[in-house]
């Protein structure tokens, strides 16, 4: 007789240690609700890297923490992800407070950040890939629409007390005076702040023709209405924001920002074939997000680094 043969071992398919990729951003604190839809299109890329087979072959991983609004925790968080964690990069940071909290640990240990947000321009690092727009790129070309096509020319600034607001707005008084135009008052609130009325009574005292507004966050809520509650609205003062997207405007009221406008190098709005493709794939995996600039920026920035590190024989930060 014939004994029945035994069954043939199977063979387990190649299996690769994943890519950690540290994605460092607040899930907390004051600035949550601008920085967790950043890290939900992050993982949107990661999905999408990972169903193209990886990099090397190899999927990515995201390692997610933090940094909870406070600059000094986005430090702790970065040495954590890059000694413990052993990351690959750290994608992340949003306030220019938290980026130079971070710059001289990724520096330290020779590693890499790569930062998805505005800022100020005025600094570079070997170990830093700034992907978002410098003023010239956003602010400047706004504030030139606004003094040339509005006709705007009596300006009031108010911003968030830290590194980019204040940066900002040195360079806005310097292209505002170059164009002839009069800064006719400037303040600012830390972050979070919700007591707006010295703003409130400045603007009401001057009566610019447009406010200027870099203040990041939910102190925007307060700022709006209480304008509006002042009987200030954008029918003689209007503002133009530069840190307001598409998607915190949906935490403000309506009636409150009706006519007054925000500046940003991309909107989920765009009507291009590329673009309309891109937010419906987008909106099938979280249809309750409205994709930002920071969400566009980070999105594209995982891509190219995934594209840039399969170019690589070996995988190095820098």
């Amino acid at each position: 007789t014939i004994e029945p043969s035994e069954p043939a071992a199977l063979i387990p398919l190649p299996s690769f240690e994943p890519i950690k990729i540290g994605i460092l951003h607040s899930l907390s604190g004051t600035m949550a609700d601008s920085e967790t839809v950043v890290v939900d299109a992050m993982m949107f890329a990661i999905e999408e890297i990972n169903d193209a087979g990886g990099v090397h072959g190899r999927p990515l991983k995201a390692v997610v923490a933090d940094g909870r609004s406070e600059p000094d925790v986005f430090a702790q968080e970065a040495e954590r992800l890059i000694v413990e964690e052993q990351v690959a990069v750290i994608f992340g940071c949003w306030t220019s407070a938290s980026r130079k909290m971070v710059k001289p640990i990724v520096e330290d240990h020779d590693h890499l950040l790569v930062y998805p947000l505005q800022y100020e321009g005025l600094e570079s690092s070997p170990n830093i890939i700034y992907m978002g727009a410098a003023p010239n790129q956003q602010i400047l070309p706004a504030i030139q629409w606004a003094f040339k096509t509005l006709g705007k020319k009596r300006f009031y600034l108010v911003g968030s007390d830290y590194v980019f607001p204040r940066a900002a707005n040195e360079i806005i008084k310097d292209e505002l005076k170059s164009l002839g135009a009069e800064v006719v008052g400037e303040q600012y609130l830390p972050l979070g702040e919700s007591d707006v009325e010295a703003i409130v009574a400045g603007i009401t005292e001057t009566r610019p023709d447009m406010i200027l507004n870099t203040i990041n966050g939910d102190s925007n809520e307060a700022l709006f209405r209480e304008l509006r509650d002042a009987k200030i609205d954008s029918t003689d003062s209007p503002i133009l924001s530069f840190s307001i997207g598409e998607a915190g405007l949906r935490d403000l009221n309506p009636d409150d920002v009706a006519g007054d406008y925000t500046a940003w190098t991309y909107f989920q709005s765009l009507d291009t074939a590329e673009n309309r493709k891109f937010v419906s794939k987008f909106r099938e995996k979280y249809p309750q997000r409205i994709i930002t600039d920071p969400m566009e920026t980070a999105y594209a920035s995982l891509k190219l680094w995934a594209r840039a590190a399969g170019e690589l024989d070996e995988l190095d930060p820098t």
